[in-house]
């Protein structure tokens, strides 16, 4: 069993901007929370819903330099947030619950992807910690400012094509493979949006996943240029050779538009590219296009849930 993966032809595409997504949008009833709001699609999501007169906080693990990042954008402000750290996490939701402002979105931009194996936590592989459990932490930590209308937006990726959840071995303690490990964590990120949306409905809250596309942005720091140039991305002077990338402005939009697209209303629940529902591609050999079953299935997400409330000691829909 699958979300409904069924394209709206929503009238945008992969060369929307975040902005051209906002054009005529007046946001300044709206409270957004974005990590990883001060780099890459974090800071182009930020831009376009300041552009639009949304108060946003932005949550970042090192809060002067996300400041500096964000300085002379209006209407944002800056709190330190370290989603490896669940120590981190439910410091900055105290301190954003103190704020008490109910939040309309929170986009869930951070990230990390192809990092040397690095261990957090309990022992927790960081990829899955970082993409995943800290997001699943914070919104559950949040729910009290979320409940009552909200958007949550889950940033995948197509590298949930790559893998599943490894449910024998969700930390990779039996060997390390730094890309089926962000396979793991975005396919994660998709489920956990699958379960959200099944559990906020009733409370007004409805959860979105995505594929922002191929960008160039900070995410690529843990690869070397000779890896981007096996892969195509690159020529071999280190020039941009693969003619799908899309710049950060048209990498941010699909994120905005699942936020905030009155085209989505009453639903939730899916994964979107392309500013669109995208289509399940359910072909034997996965196709980096579209999204697979294995991250749109509700009884993985359900199981996912549980595995991350027992990791995390965290679940808003059991707290009294």
């Amino acid at each position: 069993m699958t979300t409904e993966q069924t394209p709206i032809h929503s009238g945008f595409g992969a060369t929307t901007t975040a902005a051209e997504v906002l054009a005529g949008r007046d946001l300044s009833a709206v409270t957004a929370l974005v990590t990883g709001g001060h780099s890459g699609l974090g800071l182009e999501t930020t831009k376009a819903l300041a552009g639009a007169g949304a108060r946003v906080i932005v949550a970042a693990r090192d809060a002067e330099a996300a400041r500096a990042k964000v300085d002379g954008i209006g209407n944002v402000s800056v709190e330190r947030l370290d989603l490896a750290d669940l120590a981190s996490v439910r410091d900055f939701a105290q301190r954003i619950l103190d704020i008490g402002l109910h939040i309309d979105i929170l986009i869930g931009s951070a990230g990390i992807m192809a990092c040397p194996e690095t261990r957090v936590g309990l022992g927790w592989e960081a990829q899955f910690a970082t993409n995943h459990l800290g997001h699943y932490a914070l919104v559950n930590l949040l729910w009290p400012l979320l409940r009552g209308g909200a958007r949550v937006v889950a940033v995948s990726s197509a590298g949930h094509h790559q893998s599943g959840i490894r449910w024998d071995d969700v930390h990779f303690k039996q060997g390390y493979d730094k890309w089926l490990a962000y396979g793991q964590s975005k396919t994660a990120n998709a489920l956990f949006a699958v379960h959200l949306d099944r559990l906020g409905r009733n409370a007004g809250v409805r959860a979105f996943t995505l594929h922002p596309g191929k960008i160039f942005t900070p995410l690529q720091r843990h690869l070397t240029q000779d890896e981007m140039i096996a892969a195509g991305w690159l020529d071999a002077d280190g020039t941009p050779a693969d003619p799908t990338f899309k710049t950060v402005q048209q990498g941010a939009a699909t994120q905005v538009w699942a936020a905030c697209s009155p085209q989505l209303e009453g639903m939730g629940g899916l994964y979107c590219e392309d500013c669109d529902i995208a289509a399940l591609d359910a072909g034997e050999s996965p196709s980096f296009v579209g999204v697979r079953p294995h991250a749109v299935d509700p009884e993985q997400a359900e199981r996912l849930w549980a595995l991350s409330a027992m990791l995390t000691g965290i679940n808003a829909f059991t707290m009294k």
